[in-house]
């Protein structure tokens, strides 16, 4: 066991600053991008909105999201990643802030606001997986990747339980007033972190800076990502196909468990909170074991690509089995069982396509991240409508479960047959 000196203490806690700044950016992300889904009841209420004008309004943010993606991994690869990261947060900040008084401008202001918005969010993970390509060694990126993704189901739990409260309190606007200060807190650790340099160097120690500009591909610096071969390689797509996959079922989840378990096991309305609230806190542990594991074997001697592809495995494949079992659930607690399990088995993919980035193009893990974030925004639209015009048409819950595992049995197999575990962009 390696004991760290006087010297290397203070750098690797300015790294450690940086990956928990990161997950905080990820944490007010899904914060300020989820509040809107518990105050649009009060929103539509005041401005007499339909279902279908309030679903315009909730789905405008993924336009903007959409948009940035691809460009947002280009401008993090070019340029770096400290101030593509600090400018989206600052963007989505000020647009979530901006939302009430442009919903009292008029409908159109509103989809624009929040159409902007989802731009500032869009170059999130981009900019994080440009960073973590730098300043992260190989040995930890797996666990870094599993932090950062386990923000999502902690800022979705934490915005559940505090938005109604907000709005019950105060009125819908200061969902979005309240929330909006969280990113101007973040810039204030933010900043001093990244003050000087043309990009981010958290003080690593030299024996570590060497190696990461080695797995680099031999320097530190930004550099523009060759967007032409990591479209035509099939490593990438299996990473493409693999973020898909997995957010075909993470998106269906998280918009229809309530409905599923209101109409389906016969929850009610007010209890339904505590029952989809649970699998996502197992998430955000399991994510983090995940990350672990990965690091862990591939420390002891395991190819990284038999590491990918078994966590990969585990992730998918488990995931697919519990989605089956919920055919045949009738109870609500087997239910929160059955997708608490899933939350375990499905973690592991953190440490599959989800590190999988950082392994085959390490200069160009941002746009890369800005390739496969676009192919797993598309479920967010097309797998939620989809399973709920299948529920309108059948008026079967099962199909639904159906469908999401073969779609990650289908990501699963082509993640195996493609994906490889070494560098193969410089």
């Amino acid at each position: 066991m390696t004991v760290a000196t006087a010297s290397e203490a203070p750098r690797t806690l300015q790294r450690t600053l940086l990956i928990a700044l990161c997950f905080a950016a990820v944490f007010i992300c899904y914060v300020d991008r989820v509040n809107i889904s518990l105050a649009i009841g009060a929103m539509a209420q005041e401005f007499g909105w339909d279902k279908t004008t309030s679903g315009w309004v909730m789905s405008s943010f993924f336009i903007g999201y959409l948009l940035t993606q691809v460009p947002g991994g280009w401008l993090a690869g070019k340029f770096g990643g400290k101030w593509v990261l600090a400018g989206g947060v600052l963007l989505w900040s000020l647009f979530t802030a901006l939302t009430p008084p442009a919903a009292f401008a008029g409908f159109s202001v509103l989809i624009a606001a929040r159409i902007v918005m989802g731009m500032g969010e869009g170059v999130t993970f981009p900019a994080i997986y440009a960073l973590f390509s730098r300043w992260v060694p190989a040995a930890r990126r797996s666990r870094a990747v599993g932090l950062v993704f386990s923000a999502i189901p902690l800022g979705t739990v934490f915005t559940q339980i505090s938005t109604p409260i907000l709005v019950t309190a105060h009125g819908w606007p200061w969902a979005f007033y309240a929330f909006s200060t969280l990113g101007l807190l973040w810039w204030a650790f933010w900043h001093p972190l990244t003050a000087s340099g043309p990009e981010l160097h958290p003080r690593v120690s030299e024996a570590e800076l060497r190696e990461m500009r080695a797995e680099a591909g031999g320097t530190a610096a930004p550099a523009a990502p060759p967007m032409g071969k990591l479209l035509s390689s099939t490593a990438v797509w299996a990473i493409v196909v693999g973020h898909f996959c997995n957010n075909w079922g993470g998106y269906v989840m998280l918009s229809w468990s309530p409905t599923y378990f209101h109409e389906r096991l016969g929850v009610d309305l007010h209890d339904v909170g505590y029952y989809v609230m649970l699998p996502s806190l197992v998430s955000f542990v399991c994510l983090n074991l995940a990350g672990q594991l990965g690091d862990r074997m591939i420390a002891s001697g395991m190819t990284t690509q038999r590491v990918r592809k078994l966590m990969q495995g585990v992730g998918f494949g488990g995931s697919a089995v519990t989605l089956l079992t919920l055919t045949v659930v009738e109870s609500a607690p087997v239910a929160v069982v059955v997708m608490c399990l899933s939350s375990v088995l499905g973690g592991a993919a953190s440490a599959g396509f989800g590190s999988n980035h950082l392994d085959i193009a390490p200069r160009h893990a941002g746009a890369l991240m800005g390739l496969s974030n676009t192919a797993g925004t598309i479920p967010g639209v097309v797998g939620v409508v989809l399973s709920g015009w299948i529920v309108d048409v059948t008026g079967s819950w099962s199909m639904v479960f159906y469908v999401a595992a073969a779609v990650k049995v289908f990501g699963l197999v082509f993640f195996l047959a493609f994906a490889k575990g070494e560098k193969i962009f410089d």
